[in-house]
């Protein structure tokens, strides 16, 4: 059993997402950065869609009743089990009685909390993940709070072992993200396209601190609408990265808790990037870059291969 002795800002259960369900409106609510969430998985030896805990904020705890393998990755942290510092994107054993504890987010945002056992905890519509909105799945549909104690099944003590350097993304601030177009790119001026992610006239934007798992709001130039365009639209469906404009011109990354949407999509985030959404931080800067299609499809083929040490043995 484990048992939250401080939540952080916002603690939730994860896992890869309720996916197959948006035609019902059902958004996937996964965890945000999906490698570090495989990589938890791939420390401790667990299933792929197992349930773990996502993490925000300083002055997070638990107490591990148990004798188990834990790991933390995600944002870089300063972290410790008991009084020993820990390493990032490490595996470490967690002695019956053991306290771990999160100190300081150093780069990136969110971090994810894995153990070697499967947390006791129901399945709701094929998956763990907690949708915070409609109040149901992970631990009782809500944010983690102190006192909390939850179930670990089927515990294994694996091999203690860390992901190289060199797969650990940079996770700072200023933030390239790249986008292709979206369907209703031309609702928009061209000065304003140009301004957006054209290299020698990139806008640098801020991250409004109303951002939250819904959506990522910026907050600088706003985009421009042409003439007689009608700057909303009839809801529908969108994918996680797409980039949707209110009234205003304020550009808005949607995350993984909608399924569909009313404002007009300039861009979508490339697959390759979606995973860094989960780092960006309020007064963060973000600046993108227009690429095509198949640039896109060349990045994550790349990123896939740059994974492929979570599919072998240490």
């Amino acid at each position: 059993m484990i048992e939250v002795l401080t939540p952080g800002w916002l603690s939730i259960i994860v896992d890869g997402g309720r996916y197959g369900y948006g035609d019902i409106g059902v958004p996937p609510s996964s965890a945000l950065d999906k490698l570090a969430y495989n990589a938890l998985n791939h420390l401790t030896e667990s299933d792929m869609d197992a349930p773990v805990i996502e993490v925000m904020g300083n002055d997070f705890s638990l107490k591990i009743h148990v004798d188990v393998v834990c790991a933390i990755t995600g944002a870089r942290v300063i972290a410790y089990i008991d009084d020993i510092p820990l390493l990032p994107w490490s595996a470490f054993m967690a002695k019956k009685g053991s306290i771990l504890r999160v100190k300081e987010v150093e780069e990136g945002l969110r971090y994810y909390v894995g153990f070697s056992g499967f947390m006791d905890i129901d399945r709701v519509i094929n998956s763990f993940s907690t949708n915070l909105e409609c109040r149901f799945g992970g631990y009782k549909g809500r944010p983690l709070m102190k006192g909390d104690r939850i179930g670990l099944k089927e515990v294994r003590l694996v091999n203690e072992k860390s992901i190289p350097e060199k797969y650990i993304p940079p996770m700072g601030s200023s933030h390239m993200l790249r986008i292709i177009e979206g369907a209703e790119i031309e609702y928009f001026t061209p000065k304003s396209l140009k301004r957006l992610a054209e290299k020698k006239e990139i806008t640098c934007y801020t991250v409004s601190a109303k951002s939250n798992r819904t959506g990522i709001r910026l907050e600088g130039e706003p985009l421009l609408f042409r003439r007689r365009v009608e700057k909303n639209i009839i809801s529908e469906g969108i994918l996680p990265g797409t980039i949707q404009v209110p009234g205003n011109g304020m550009p808005i990354i949607m995350l993984y808790e909608r399924t569909i949407g009313g404002y007009a999509r300039v861009a979508i985030i490339a697959k390759a990037d979606l995973d860094h959404l989960a780092h960006l931080k309020p007064k963060d800067k973000v600046m993108f870059e227009m690429i095509g299609v198949e640039e896109a499809e060349k990045l994550w083929n790349t990123k896939l291969e740059s994974m492929s040490f979570l599919h072998k043995d240490d």
